[in-house]
């Protein structure tokens, strides 16, 4: 095949207007047409976003530090130790995927050693109490499957009451052994701090709690974390959101959200109850709430987007909420937040009042007439609390989308969407999916601002709050597959059709941030980005603001263009190649300088991924670009942008 040169030719003329390009005698060059004149409506920030659900290894295992499975004991010890079970799902033909079906604390000692404490539990419905043996023999619990690496500390702490001494050891491989013991305890709970170095790595380490006195102990928790953690959050995993860089975070769910208990998640973290996940497998330890999120987006200069449970919940529940996010602390919920030590108000600014309420895999799921006036009623109660929140209210392509904007059109600001889709075994066509899909989007919604009259009077653009590909077997844990060149190509693709609709679509959030269809990946050790991760990082640093019309578009390129800012200091222009032949575009007639800045992510193969604890196979690579002939280079399978300066 000859080589397709995409020309786009800017000339600068009298009248300070930018011109078509005009075609070259080769057959094989390509033109495209950038009308510079031609703005569309500035880039929204929050396309950029990202989503954070309390799913599989999305936060715990994933985003927070901590290494213990049920550390609070939501599964009785028995004797029985069988704490993994299979499933899979057929519909998105993931393969199997383990979960924790009971519980991963072993015996240590006979049966018998440890019973369930239901009369004075630490938190939840029972802790486990262990019995001394007769013989001196060691009597407790242990786990295994931890992950140590050589020269980390490690550090955490153990809740327990009792009559005996106790013995925290981490055993690792090659004999290595690191022990604490606490000699005196107390009839009442209290909390003892635990730390250890490592001397060297271990990939199946096991922590052991146990006596070899006479007498009995009840633990009431336990947390390991590696001594890098971040108040808590995976020190790896903060460094790569640092460098996603998105502006906004959507949370805690998904299907979790309509089955969620707000409170749940707040007060003394040790004794916040574990709970199991109302929508997924496994269990919430409730380790994560709002104030831990807050956190979180303080750390990352992110803003929160906070999910209301309106399946299961109230309207009074969800009121009482966003008071204790942004109620003053004179108000009861306010007041309430600041005895969990947060005077001042998180100041949210975007709720979404419900999730997903059209499917009948949704908690609280109910039919439509009467959904519609669920929405108006808590977003009545939402406004009555805070009168400035904006809301996003749950859209569905179709009937609910209609419905919802004829009757709730004014108890909204924003209409939620959703776009998921599979694998195609060619390259191009599965890599035009998403910007298909948001394409589709996008129509129905010029339909609905033709077709609905009350339209008129209110501005609702789109809030395209979970957007992925899903496929592949989950290597990461529940809903956690692996993605690959390919799909940062598609992604890329995506990016660029919201910004042809820049009109409609107010935000984005990429589903989701951590391992479930994540654009990070960790295993216990180690994480790395996703090449869909990379694609947004890329975009969201060095992609302009203010789009320009990019008309006739060559065959398997897409092509995006935009200013960098509202002063035309530089345009910048992105091109996806989605084929295995080498391309070019030209910028003819125009007096630029002779170098460009480039960013490209791409390569051979288009099943390229990164993997946490390897060199990754796919980079952002970034030059000076010398530009020689006016022409610019969109290398195969590659996702290339440019910087260009006026001269």
């Amino acid at each position: 095949m000859g080589v397709y040169v995409l020309i786009a030719c800017l000339v600068l003329v009298a009248s300070a207007k930018w011109v078509r390009a005009q075609a070259t005698n080769d057959s094989n060059t390509a033109s495209v047409t950038l009308q510079p004149e031609k703005q569309l409506e500035p880039i929204s920030k929050y396309i950029y976003g990202q989503f954070v659900e309390h799913l599989g290894r999305s936060i715990y295992g994933g985003l927070w530090a901590e290494m213990l499975q049920d550390r609070k004991f939501y599964f009785p010890v028995t004797d029985h130790f069988d704490p993994w079970g299979t499933r899979n799902d057929p519909q998105w033909n993931a393969g199997d995927y383990h979960f924790l079906k009971a519980s991963p604390w072993k015996v240590i000692g006979p049966a018998g050693t440890v019973t369930m404490d239901t009369t004075h539990p630490f938190t939840g419905e029972h802790s486990p109490m262990i019995h001394s043996n007769q013989d001196g023999s060691p009597a407790g619990l242990s786990q295994d499957g931890l992950a140590l690496v050589a020269n980390m500390k490690y550090v955490g702490h153990i809740v327990l009451s009792g009559d005996t001494p106790v013995t925290v050891r981490l055993v690792g491989e090659n004999g290595q052994t690191l022990t604490q013991t606490i000699d005196k305890l107390t009839e009442n709970f209290q909390s003892y701090p635990l730390e250890f170095t490592a001397t060297a790595n271990a990939d199946n380490a096991r922590l052991e709690v146990f006596t070899t006195a006479k007498g009995a102990f009840t633990i009431g928790t336990i947390s390991i974390m590696p001594g890098d953690n971040i108040d808590g959050w995976n020190r790896d995993v903060v460094d790569l959101l640092k460098e996603l860089n998105a502006p906004i975070y959507r949370w805690p769910g998904g299907n979790f959200v309509s089955g969620y208990n707000w409170r749940d998640g707040i007060g003394p973290r040790d004794q916040r109850p574990p709970r199991k996940n109302p929508a997924w497998t496994g269990v919430e330890n409730n380790d994560v709430g709002i104030h831990e999120f807050m956190h979180l987006l303080d750390m990352l200069h992110s803003e929160p987007y906070v999910a209301l449970n309106t399946g299961l919940g109230t309207a009074k529940q969800a009121a009482q909420e966003v008071e204790y996010l942004n109620g003053s602390a004179d108000t009861p919920m306010g007041k309430l937040r600041a005895a969990n030590g947060h005077p001042e108000p998180f100041h949210v600014r975007i709720f979404a009042v419900g999730n997903e309420m059209f499917g009948g895999w949704q908690l609280g799921h109910m039919p439509l007439s009467e959904y519609v006036k669920k929405h108006d009623a808590v977003a009545d109660a939402i406004w009555k609390i805070d009168p400035k929140a904006e809301l996003v209210a749950v859209g569905a392509v179709g009937e609910w989308d209609q419905t919802m904007l004829s009757h709730c059109a004014d108890h909204m600001t924003y209409l939620s969407e959703h776009i998921y889709v599979k694998e195609l075994r060619d390259v191009p066509a599965h890599a035009a999916q998403l910007a298909n899909e948001i394409q589709r989007v996008a129509a129905a919604h010029r339909e609905y601002l033709n077709d609905i009259p009350t339209l008129a009077a209110h501005h609702i653009r789109i809030a395209m709050d979970e957007w992925n590909y899903w496929y592949g077997n989950y290597l990461y844990g529940e809903i956690g597959p692996q993605y690959h060149l390919k799909d940062g190509l598609g992604v890329a693709r995506g990016l660029h059709e919201y910004f042809r609709n820049s009109d409609l679509f107010y935000m984005a959030n990429y589903a989701q941030t951590v391992n479930v269809l994540g654009a990070i990946k960790t295993n216990r050790t180690a994480a790395s980005m996703e090449a869909t991760g990379l694609v947004l990082e890329m975009y969201r640093n060095h992609f302009g603001t203010i789009p320009i019309q990019v008309e006739s578009q060559p065959d398997n390129l897409d092509v995006s263009a935009a200013w960098v800012d509202e002063n035309k200091s530089a345009l910048t222009i992105a091109v996806v190649n989605c084929t295995n032949q080498d391309k070019a575009f030209t910028i003819a007639g125009l007096p630029l300088a002779d170098h460009a800045r480039q960013w490209i992510i791409g390569g051979t193969d288009p099943e390229a991924c990164n993997i946490p604890g390897k060199p990754p196979a796919v980079v952002i690579a970034e030059k000076d670009f010398a530009v020689t002939n006016a022409t610019l280079d969109a290398p195969p399978l590659s996702v290339t942008l440019y910087r260009l300066d006026k001269p």
